[in-house]
């Protein structure tokens, strides 16, 4: 049986007599991308801090690749790279001179520094720039040398915090893309309050509110969490309203334009299946059957009030 990448259980913590977090429990088993969300003062930025040894729960443990964060730091840190949401960089030194400074940081032996170094920097994008001081550097790229020193010594997780916040439309395509690359051969933990961000680059998703976790589970099953209510349909030769209201299941119909109907339902599993029937047998002629789900606020704000 293999150990997980991540395993958080009963982890509670609290700075005064109220609970920050309570008995969160998180498992990760495998490599790839996992968002982590969470509304201002959900917890998030506790679990966070915790999972990468910034700070000691007070109860509960945090295991990584099987080893116990809090009874064997040293260990377990060898196994974390973490990029805050500020990067933590020297704008006065340049790249080179910055990643060195990290590799030593991460106890990389003498030897295997400058093979890590340069292996860190091809991976995101910023060789050609080893000699440019840091700050004279786009926002972008010092992201991406943000994230060449949270995989510098090869971790075998990454947590990113807010990774493309300040960044412009084509920065945030750059590093979205980056991240998923990194999560093809390693655990990555993406925390971000941008919801479409989570979607486009994350494989799964743990959602935390007040405290405790509200959500566990893909993508796919996040963007699902309601299901659909309402259909659009595309109909060359539409019926009267009323035949698509006599449709079992069926709650109500408004005509959008001449071919386009929006048929509200209620839960039931073969509705679309009936339609397309109909339209065969009636001669409604079909062109097209557009479910509509819930926007990712929808869901969000769903998930956010599942906690009282």
């Amino acid at each position: 049986m293999s150990t997980s990448i991540v395993k958080i259980e009963n982890l509670s913590h609290r700075y005064t007599k109220a609970w920050a977090i309570k008995d969160i429990n998180l498992e990760i088993k495998n490599i790839g991308v996992t968002g982590l969300l969470g509304s201002n003062g959900a917890g998030k930025s506790t679990t966070m801090n915790i999972l990468c040894g910034v700070l000691n729960q007070t109860q509960g443990r945090v295991l990584i690749d099987g080893i116990d964060l809090r009874a064997f730091p040293l260990e377990a840190k060898k196994l974390i790279g973490f990029l805050p949401q500020n990067a933590p960089l020297y704008l006065d030194l340049t790249v080179d001179e910055y990643l060195r400074h990290c590799a030593y940081m991460r106890r990389i032996p003498d030897g295997q520094v400058k093979q890590a170094m340069e292996e860190a920097k091809e991976r995101c994008g910023v060789a050609h720039f080893s000699k440019r001081l840091l700050k004279n550097l786009s926002g972008g790229y010092k992201q991406r040398v943000g994230i060449a020193q949270a995989i510098i010594h090869k971790p075998k997780m990454v947590v990113l915090d807010e990774p493309t916040n300040g960044l412009d439309p084509n920065q945030i395509a750059e590093v979205r893309e980056l991240i998923k690359e990194i999560g093809s051969d390693r655990c990555v933990i993406f925390s971000s309050h941008i919801l479409s961000e989570v979607q486009a680059t994350c494989d799964s998703i743990r959602m935390i509110e007040q405290g405790q976790v509200v959500f566990n589970g893909t993508v796919d099953d996040f963007n699902n969490y309601i299901a659909p209510s309402s259909m659009v349909l595309y109909l060359n030769n539409p019926p009267a309203e009323a035949a698509l209201l006599a449709v079992e299941g069926v709650t109500q119909v408004k005509t959008l334009d001449k071919h386009r109907v929006r048929v509200s339902f209620e839960a039931e599993p073969s509705i679309a299946e009936k339609i397309v029937s109909l339209s065969v047998s009636q001669g409604w002629r079909l062109q097209e059957l557009h479910l509509e789900r819930s926007s990712l606020e929808e869901i969000f704000a769903r998930l956010s009030n599942k906690v009282k």
